[in-house]
């Protein structure tokens, strides 16, 4: 059974713990790094999964279960629907799509999205993330036998995007890695060996101000988990606790003309007067987050067994 794990701050100290309902069950061990606990933490975590929990959820407070430093790697155009919502064809994909963003971008699953000052069309993707078991520095087969050696556990991810950096700059890892941009957590689920067929069954739900705004299933995705890692050990190394952000559904704020992605697909570049078309466009969507905005975001198994929590944030401008 999955062991879903949380890492928090209380009475001064930062802790590891296993969530049971409402409480939480302490680990005995101090780990200071995700890569720590994986290394090491198994027995503890196993045992305080045993204990009744001793401490009230609501009186700590949630940290994400990744810490820096760790590469974050993101996977884009990853859902059937959210590729065909932007105008492509998910079975005519002929690569794997992979970009990085910065580690300084991780944040906790509550609190708030900074958006910067000079951003203007700031985004919101829901991903599932998968924290990275063991070192990879070669390639690698992975199937669906040995993938459990190769994934730690899973949870919830939130790639805010600030798009009229990002598209018109052709600026991902920039325009995805300011600080806030990456919520991770609240949960960790260490899935055992045989529950690795929970990564194709997961549900995905994220809100803006109570109102849903994407929902999927990871069923719909284009290159699944064992499949990307493979392709990713072939020209990347990868550590315990670095993270992989397997994509994002439809629903996305950024709704692109079909000609403006075949061109930037294609790395066709067009001229400045176009980009300022496209950033007065989009500036006309609603759906683009703004200061006070609440953005809700949640992962789990229909069956329930798996239960990565709920992030809850509130956009702010960024402080003169």
């Amino acid at each position: 059974m999955a062991t879903h794990l949380i890492r928090f701050a209380h009475g001064g100290n930062t802790r590891w713990g296993v969530v049971r309902g409402t409480g939480i069950a302490p680990l005995a061990g101090d780990y200071p790094t995700t890569a720590d606990l994986i290394a090491s933490g198994e027995p503890d975590w196993r045992a305080a999964a045993t204990r009744p929990p001793s401490l009230d959820a609501a009186a700590v407070t949630v940290l994400p279960p990744v810490t820096a430093p760790a590469r974050v790697i993101c996977q884009g155009a990853n859902y059937r629907q959210h590729m065909i919502e932007s105008g492509l064809d998910p079975d005519a994909k002929r690569f794997n799509m992979f970009f990085e963003k910065a580690d300084a971008s991780i944040c906790a699953p509550a609190g708030s999205i900074v958006r910067p000052a000079h951003v203007r069309l700031l985004d919101y993707e829901i991903e599932l993330a998968i924290v990275f078991r063991k070192t990879i520095a070669g390639p690698i087969e992975v199937t669906a036998g040995n993938l459990h050696e190769y994934v730690f556990g899973v949870t919830v991810a939130n790639d805010i995007s600030a798009r009229d950096v990002q598209i018109p700059q052709m600026q991902f890892f920039k325009g995805k890695s300011y600080r806030t941009f990456c919520p991770l957590g609240p949960h960790l689920a260490v899935l055992e060996p045989g529950e690795m067929r929970y990564l194709d069954r997961l549900e995905l739900t994220l809100k803006v101000n109570d109102i849903v705004r994407q929902r999927d299933s990871t069923a719909n995705l284009v290159y699944k988990p064992a499949e990307t890692i493979a392709e990713l050990s072939t020209f990347s190394d990868v550590s315990p606790g670095d993270v992989l952000l397997t994509g994002t559904p439809a629903g996305c704020a950024l709704r692109p003309p079909p000609r403006m992605v075949r061109n930037v697909m294609q790395l066709l570049l067009p001229e400045p007067r176009f980009w300022a078309s496209f950033i007065r466009a989009q500036s006309q969507r609603s759906e683009y987050l703004k200061p006070g905005d609440v953005v809700s975001a949640s992962i789990a198994s229909a069956d329930g067994a798996i239960l990565l929590g709920e992030q809850r944030h509130v956009v702010e401008g960024a402080k003169a």
